[in-house]
């Protein structure tokens, strides 16, 4: 069984990497040229999609802004108003912004080592531990599976717990020889270069970007976003509805996915990104650093319609188009309610983000890239909104079969044991102990520190069956037994939580 989030973030950037460095044809020079009355010819065009995407995916709320040469040419919000969105992953570019920014006071490096950082992190190599630096986690490069401890946050793990854990995490693949995408490692890396300054990672960011642009609706912590009178609550399909069902608490991540913002706030980010670091003539950041984050560090992949390939750099997807522009992009969703995205084109100076507050189904990038093309081609190169519709109909179809199918029970199922051969206490060590208890008749299980209990359902002989819940939920998951010699459950898989062999658990024996 694959991390459907795993699966939905390789899905955007394979999209980034096959879509945005597609045309259909190299323009000539003249055709190429970026200007001002270009960019905001556009503008219309895009308001117009925006509002129709909207009235027809009845997604509650967007806000877009763009900029280009330092300039705000464009900032609105359509059916919210000046409205801060949660960014999910857009937050690991802002997350390398930041580290650039400590790295410019002198004391630390992209290759600076965490175990100097900080001490008290591990990985399951010692020798990984030894030499794994900044870059190495802020390009996923690290050897951890994608999406390693992205359960333990769903099941209630602090973010101090979830970063000691990881060294219980068995690696992917060799040290910096394969990418895999990984929030928790990218979150070490902005925890450990925030204590080389003395503060948290939330003083730090606070400190180092967002105050200095003057960011007043920005922040690290989730606390500050639900203060905001004017916040866009995330949003779910419901029988065809959006409705605001969930919250999403992302602060054990922050580095990763915790950042709030609102387009205006981005606006000034942008600029300083594609100003190598300055903002209103003042040199915030070095540009050194900050380049480093915009430079190819690990292959992801190739275009099946170029050949060109596409690449991971610190906390940005990277690309080159045919007429071998940079081109910068990230986007982000939370399951429970937002969809995000950026585009940055430095060398014509231009970017764009689009925010939206609705479980990811496409209109971000496909937005971004229409709005793209009119700008460098005078026209769109693809239908880019059915593209992304599709290709993320396509994926969360291709999630569903991914999942074991429980959706009908078993013709004859075989009886299960009584209720005595299955409870107690199951252990290992990255999830910790799981329990099996009796719960108003029937069988429940209990994970993470907060003992979060779901009710089972008896499903064939020694499986049972429950509701996953969080931002990694799958629906229903298998709990499977295995029982032993003295008609007990001697151990016990649970389905949704095996994803990497994570997911087995041993009977801890009663004291006598």
């Amino acid at each position: 069984m694959m991390n459907f989030i795993r699966l939905r973030l390789f899905l955007v950037i394979i999209l980034f990497f096959l879509f945005t460095i597609f045309s259909p044809q190299v323009l000539s020079a003249a055709e190429q040229d970026v200007t001002l009355e270009k960019v905001k010819a556009t503008i219309p065009e895009l308001e117009k999609l925006t509002k129709e995407e909207l009235e027809k995916t009845g997604i509650p709320g967007a806000a877009i802004a763009i900029v280009y040469k330092d300039q705000v040419v464009y900032a609105k919000g359509f059916g919210v108003k000046e409205t801060v969105f949660q960014l999910a992953s857009v937050s690991k570019p802002i997350a390398s912004t930041i580290v650039a920014a400590i790295i410019t006071d002198g004391k630390i490096t992209w290759d600076s080592r965490i175990s100097d950082l900080d001490p008290s992190f591990e990985m399951y190599d010692p020798w990984v531990t030894r030499e794994v630096t900044l870059r190495d986690m802020f390009a996923h490069r690290s050897g951890l599976p994608d999406h390693a401890g992205d359960l333990l946050e769903d099941l209630g793990f602090s973010r101090e717990e979830i970063l000691y854990r990881l060294r219980y995490q068995r690696p992917d693949s060799s040290f910096r020889s394969q990418y895999a995408y990984t929030n928790f490692g990218l979150t070490e890396a902005g925890v450990a270069a925030a204590k080389s300054t003395g503060k948290t990672w939330e003083e730090v960011a606070s400190e180092k970007l967002y105050k200095p642009l003057g960011m007043s609706s920005t922040s690290s912590q989730y606390a500050d976003f639900v203060a905001r009178k004017n916040r866009a609550l995330g949003h779910v399909l419901v029988d065809g509805k959006w409705v605001a069902k969930y919250k999403r608490d992302p602060d054990t991540e922050s580095p990763a996915g915790g950042v709030s913002s609102s387009v205006n706030d981005l606006a000034k980010w942008m600029r300083l990104q594609l100003n190598n670091g300055k903002f209103d003539d003042k040199q915030l950041i070095a540009a050194d650093p900050l380049q480093e984050t915009h430079y190819p560090h690990m292959l992801t992949g190739f275009s099946p319609l170029t050949g060109l390939p596409g690449f991971y750099g610190l906390g940005w997807s990277v690309g080159y188009d045919e007429q071998g522009r940079l081109r910068l992009s990230h986007s982000g969703a939370f399951d429970l309610g937002a969809a995000t995205t950026v585009f940055l084109i430095p060398s014509e100076e231009l970017g764009i983000v689009v925010l939206t507050n609705a479980f990811p189904i496409g209109i971000p990038e496909g937005l971004a890239n229409t709005f793209l093309d009119f700008v460098l081609y005078g026209k769109p190169t693809q239908d880019w909104l059915i593209i992304y519709k599709e290709a993320f109909a396509q994926m969360m179809k291709a999630e569903s079969g991914e999942a074991a199918d429980y959706s009908k029970a078993p013709a004859q199922p075989a009886p299960a044991l009584a209720k005595e051969a299955y409870i107690g206490t199951y252990t290992n060590d990255f999830f910790g102990d799981i329990a099996i208890v009796e719960k108003d008749g029937g069988l429940a299980i209990q994970q993470g520190p907060k003992k979060m209990t779901f009710p089972m359902k008896h499903w064939d002989r020694d499986t049972f069956i429950y509701e996953t819940e969080g931002e990694s939920a799958i629906g229903l998951s298998g709990v499977i037994f295995t029982v032993g010699e003295d008609g007990k459950a001697a151990g016990v898989v649970v389905e949704n939580l095996n994803i990497h062999g994570e997911g087995k658990f041993t009977r801890v024996q009663d004291k006598r």
